[in-house]
């Protein structure tokens, strides 16, 4: 049975708080079903934006970099995806370091 769209990001960022990584939801998308994009905010004027794919080859889902670079130019690719998909969710993590948890166990698959 797959989890809900809002179950998982409901668990995302409580893995996120147990780090002491802010995070918040930037667009609420649909409970069920919505795709989620992750927006990396390293707080330095850069960001990146994940969005979790389907590798055909392998059948392994996992995370890929959809967009990256000035923070602004990556708003705006998220403003477009917003456009074409507006049941996705968008959860923005703010992290100096980079960490975004996405590797983890249990949130990698």
């Amino acid at each position: 049975m797959k989890l809900t769209a809002e179950f998982w990001v409901q668990a995302y960022l409580t893995r996120l708080r147990l780090y002491a990584i802010p995070a918040f939801v930037v667009a609420h998308g649909d409970n069920t079903a919505g795709a989620v994009l992750i927006k990396l905010n390293t707080l330095n004027g850069q960001a990146k934006v994940f969005q979790r794919s389907f590798d055909l080859m392998t059948g392994e889902r996992r995370w890929m970099v959809l967009a990256e670079g000035a923070e602004v130019e990556v708003d705006a690719s998220l403003a477009k995806q917003r456009s074409f998909d507006p049941d996705a969710w968008v959860i923005e993590v703010e992290d100096r370091e980079g960490r975004h948890l996405l590797d983890e166990p249990g949130l990698s698959d």
